[in-house]
């Protein structure tokens, strides 16, 4: 059904037929699209590419593709990107992922071509394929790569990276499981158990596709393949290049907001396995309606549609597409091209006769077994002879309408229908269960949609119209429009929720010294007239006063915070978890809401049970009053707060008019200094701050090719590179026994370094001024230590830090010995 919805809800690029997002405002395609479309029609050859990350593809390559070849084209991204660090705002791991989820479905919609993944999370930067499909699984991810291969069924598969390091270990995994994939595929005998849903598929070549930002100056190229891919066309007005860097900037939370390029584009390519052409990437291949027995019906309706399509007109084309639709429909079962042509053809139909079809909700969310309000649109926007037979609503029950769709006129059809008690609650398929190691947990129906960029819709409406005599079916998901007083009209998907969700405020609770802290949670009604009881339950012998807490709210949508003492018992030492509880309408449930809102991607909502991690440890604090430099996406300065610290945030804006010796520690938040290039002119005031005798800790930056660090707050020369240490387990040597900073204020052994999340640290300082002191030395397996991650300088009466260490994840993540480091680092 996801297939069918994808196909069926949205006309991307040139009409195109990519991945779209289910709640996205519907786009009539223009005529220069629809032409585009027709002429794709003619085409049946298809092209995969493979690689690790959201932002891995080639995104000229693929609107080269799909507008210049009219293939079909699409990306298989292993991953979801979670790993990686987010420049638009605080969200990390699996919430991270649901943006850059998002962020390639957007780019999809953009390119035209399809968005493919696999169940492996991006557990973070490792320097080893060998690493990378140990954590996933190999058996595991190479599985859901064939079935992508399987169901995509591609003549060529194309690779971003190679299978040669060095290199992000996810890289070359993914290098190497699309060569194994290529051949697994084809097997009968490698995973039976997915030929009851696809046949092997063998493709015809796989191509590596040479990363072209690493090439040096006048490199020798002439032993590859290649493709001018900066083409233009008239029909849509837009050069390949053009559309392909809209694409690419659909990745903001990364920061990849990249120009227009127009004029030539080469890319490079090298046969990797199969058939190895020697001049063009397609050479021998016959993407025609020839390569097909019994196609040739086909060929000379679609050549007759596109011959008698009118621009100015495109209501006339609906015959010849109806005709084309019928050869199709005689075509065997077997034809791998058959179902797609099928749903391309019906697309353009709807196109040509501007064709709206549209299911709200009156509201933009409910309970199970409340009533949902639909409200349903027909509308033919042309002169064209269509009439709406019926509408199937969600559960099943067909309406007759039997209405002839003409002179503009709308049929509109209002329903309410009952949600049933056990309907499930809205939340990404992926995120349904815990997430853990390697790879996400899909369980029940939730496995059937593997690899797919998203799940099901919470509702949909089938809507059955005929045009010149054949009856055609179209489904569209139900969703909620609202008008925003800048933005406009805007959409989103319709959602079931519970009656009342119970949000904590953070994941992980830390409770230093066996003190007790308050713990806030959010209620919030999912219908009106929500009333019960909020509780907290925790291990045993934890307190939490009061036991419960009675709340009544009004309307849908009102919140209220409770909050609750939690004491842990005496002495404890061991993590636990809590669980937040609600008792209402007859229910016990735990659900919590995170919601993960930007103007470039549909607002998402993620509900999970409502659980945190609980942390007693000892810290000792030097210091209380902090200043915290925001850089982009991390949480340290709240995860500071939690446990003490008098916090106060100082944007760069603030900076210039701020008493700063009234602090007794300022640190500077991650690439702060990359994300603003304006904190250069505090920097004189700052190594004042310091002289005078306070601390300053400077998070890390990136220094790069493409984005160099042009100046430093640093009071002695220091180069930061790119060195880091993924293996989170690896030693932390003190480069000095006597190491003031392991002694105090807490002191640290080795049980500090333990159960660190992701990484030890990354862009160390590569090198630096004799005036630093190193701290630790530490290496992953088989390299040589590095010692630049943790630097301290005396300048004046104070101390200089910069640090690589991972704060930014192991904060959040609840890791007392981090806690208790950066406690000592502030107290410098």
């Amino acid at each position: 059904m996801r297939n069918l919805l994808t196909f069926g809800m949205a006309l991307v690029m040139s009409l195109g037929v990519g991945s779209t997002a289910l709640a996205q405002a519907p786009r009539q395609p223009h005529a220069g699209e629809i032409a585009a479309g027709l002429r794709r029609l003619g085409v049946t050859g298809s092209v995969l590419y493979v690689a690790a990350h959201p932002d891995d593809e080639n995104t000229r390559f693929l609107a080269w593709l799909v507008g210049e070849r009219g293939l079909r084209a699409g990306y298989l991204s292993l991953t979801r990107g979670d790993g990686g660090q987010n420049l638009i705002g605080t969200e990390q791991d699996e919430l991270l992922g649901l943006i850059r989820t998002y962020e390639l479905l957007a780019a999809r919609r953009v390119d035209g071509a399809e968005q493919l993944f696999t169940r492996a999370r991006d557990f973070g930067y490792t320097k080893s394929a060998d690493e990378a499909l140990r954590i996933w699984g190999h058996d595991e991810v190479l599985a859901d790569v064939v079935l992508a291969i399987r169901r995509f069924r591609p003549d060529v598969i194309v690779t971003r990276f190679t299978t040669k390091p060095p290199n992000h270990g996810h890289h070359t995994a993914s290098a190497l499981l699309a060569e194994e994939a290529f051949a697994a595929a084809a097997d009968p005998k490698r995973f039976p158990e997915q030929l009851a849903e696809v046949k092997p598929w063998k493709a015809d070549r796989l191509l590596n596709n040479a990363a072209t930002w690493n090439l040096a100056p006048g490199a020798d190229m002439s032993g590859y393949l290649k493709v001018d891919v900066g083409g233009y066309d008239p029909l849509l007005g837009r050069s390949w290049g053009e559309i392909s860097a809209e694409s690419r900037s659909q990745h903001k939370s990364q920061g990849f907001g990249v120009p227009a390029a127009r004029g030539p584009l080469l890319e490079y390519f090298t046969p990797v396995a199969g058939t190895r052409p020697k001049g063009d990437v397609f050479e021998g291949l016959d993407f025609s309606w020839k390569r097909w027995s019994g196609a040739e019906a086909v060929a000379r309706a679609v050549d007759e549609a596109q011959k008698g399509f009118d621009p100015r007109a495109p209501h006339r084309g609906v015959p010849a597409l109806v005709r084309v639709h019928e050869a199709l429909s005689s075509l065997p079962d077997d034809n791998p091209w058959k179902a797609y042509k099928l749903r391309e053809t019906e697309a353009l139909i709807a196109a040509c006769a501007g064709l709206f079809l549209e299911a709200r909700a009156a509201e933009p969310t409910a309970v199970p077994g409340t009533q949902v309000e639909l409200n349903l649109m027909a509308l033919n926007r042309s002169p064209a002879a269509l009439r709406l037979v019926s509408v199937t609503l969600p559960g099943g029950e067909s309406v007759v309408a039997n209405t002839e769709l003409a002179g503009h006129a709308p049929f509109k059809l209002t329903r309410k229908m009952a949600l049933p008690q056990d309907a499930a609650i809205s939340t990404p398929y992926w995120l349904r269960k815990p997430v853990t190691g390697g790879l996400y947990t899909l369980e029940g129906a939730d496995r059937a949609l593997t690899g797919q960029p998203e799940g099901e819709p919470a509702l949909a409406v089938t809507f059955v119209y005929e045009a010149n005599g054949r009856r055609f079916s179209a489904t569209r998901p139900v969703v909620f429009v609202w008008t925003d007083p800048v933005r406009g009209e805007l959409y989103r998907a319709f959602e079931i929720v519970p009656a009342v969700t119970a949000t904590l405020e953070r994941d992980v609770l830390m409770f230093p010294n066996g003190g007790a802290q308050s713990v806030s949670v959010v209620l919030a009604a999912g219908r009106a007239e929500a009333s019960g009881k909020a509780r907290l339950e925790v291990p045993e012998g934890w307190r939490v006063e009061p036991s419960e807490v009675p709340f009544q709210l009004a309307a849908r949508g009102d919140e209220r915070t409770v909050v609750f003492k939690v004491t842990p018992p005496k002495g404890a030492t061991g993590k636990g978890r809590l669980r937040a509880v609600v008792e209402s309408g007859g229910r016990t449930e735990s659900w919590r809401v995170r919601t993960v809102s930007y103007e470039h991607i549909p607002p998402q909502a993620v509900r999970q049970p409502s659980e945190a991690t609980l942390v007693p440890f000892s810290l000792a604090t030097k210091v209380k009053r902090v200043g915290y430099i925001p850089g982009p996406g991390d949480r340290v300065a709240e995860s500071l707060a939690a446990v003490g610290y008098e916090v106060t945030v100082l944007p760069e804006e603030r900076l210039a008019g701020e008493r700063l010796e009234r602090f007794e520690a300022i640190l500077v938040g991650v690439r702060a200094f990359n994300a603003n290039p304006r904190l250069a002119v505090h920097r004189e005031r700052l190594l004042k701050y310091v002289e005078g005798g306070g601390r300053l800790v400077v998070q890390y930056n990136t220094n790069s090719r493409v984005g160099p660090l042009t100046t430093f707050v640093g009071p002695y020369p220091l180069e930061i590179g790119r060195e880091r240490v993924t293996d989170e387990t690896a030693a932390m040597s003190p480069v000095a026994p006597s190491e003031p900073l392991l002694r105090g204020p807490n002191t640290l052994s080795a049980a500090d370094f333990e159960g660190w999340v992701q990484e030890r640290g990354l862009y160390f300082a590569s090198t630096w001024d004799s005036r630093y002191r190193p701290v630790f030395a530490m290496s992953d397996a088989g390299e040589a230590p590095l010692q630049g991650s943790l630097l301290v300088a005396r300048h004046g009466k104070g101390a200089f830090v910069y640090t690589g260490l991972a704060f930014f994840r192991q904060l959040p993540a609840g890791v007392p010995g981090a806690y208790r480091l950066l406690a000592n680092i502030l107290a410098q």
